[in-house]
């Protein structure tokens, strides 16, 4: 008997990793913005994606939940092909509305809050459930209201956005996503259009997250979140991985002249 044949027949079968990218592309005409990004996150880590704006780091988040469609390669989430399904040895892509049962569960927060700004913090975040799980308005109700305590928004409930700081945005933002109950959050420069004295509200949120498993991909250049909270930090440049490892380690110690070069002058 196999190693493999052992496994089926011992009903332990092995555990996929919640993302796996193999040899992602992605190009805007002639303009190829990734270049074969390879690379694991396991569930319950959080990875954090450093280096200088225009490396494709947000690009590739986005291609992650298909928001973007990917030029070649393939990316899986908890062992489930994203965007595309195979038959005979090729792909093809999903429907819209596959694409969007996929998307259910990958939350995903932006650089911009992007609240509806006609509706509360409680409603905003009690929205998805009511339009797309068809929850009730009751359970809806109460799972937004223990979210927003969550993120330490209680008694900002019935507030509308232009009504609270951007860093209460954010954590409203964080919450609507939560609200999906999704088993992987993408955070893309949460704290990039903060003022810094509120970076430390959102990133404490965050933190939380990571000490209760969410596995968690995080786009930032907050160096201290990744090298207090993060499981493994990866430096990308120009489309390409450049260097990846345990986040101490790469920020005390980098490998890489382009590493060290982008370390320099944001450390």
């Amino acid at each position: 008997m196999t190693a493999s044949e052992a496994t089926v027949a011992s009903g332990h079968f092995p555990v996929p990793p919640m993302v796996r990218a193999e040899g992602v592309s992605k190009s805007f005409g002639s303009n190829e913005v990734l270049k074969g990004i390879s690379l694991e996150v396991k569930r319950g880590e959080v990875l954090c994606l450093v280096g200088p704006s225009g490396s494709g780091k947000s690009t590739f988040l986005r291609c992650i939940n298909h928001l973007e469609v990917v030029s070649a390669g393939r990316l899986s989430v908890d062992g489930e092909l994203i965007g595309y399904r195979e038959a005979n040895g090729k792909l093809y892509e999903l429907r819209p509305r596959e694409a969007a049962r996929q998307r259910r569960d990958i939350g995903m927060v932006f650089q911009r809050f992007n609240l509806f700004p006609h509706m509360t913090a409680m409603q905003n975040v009690m929205e998805a459930p009511l339009r797309v799980k068809g929850e009730s308005k009751a359970l809806a109700e109460q799972k937004a209201s223990d979210l927003l305590d969550r993120v330490g928004l209680a008694d900002r409930q019935d507030y509308f956005p232009a009504h609270l700081s951007g860093g209460q945005q954010q954590r409203v933002a964080i919450a609507r996503a939560l609200a999906m109950e999704p088993k992987l959050m993408l955070f893309d420069e949460p704290t990039s259009a903060l003022d810094p004295e509120l970076v430390g509200e959102v990133l404490d949120v965050m933190k939380g997250l990571a000490a209760d498993g969410m596995t968690m991909i995080v786009v930032t250049h907050e160096m201290g979140f990744a090298r207090e909270v993060a499981d493994s930090l990866v430096f990308m440049d120009a489309g390409v991985v450049v260097e990846t490892g345990d986040p101490a380690e790469v920020l005390a110690n980098p490998q890489h002249q382009r590493t060290r070069a982008f370390f320099s002058k944001v450390l």
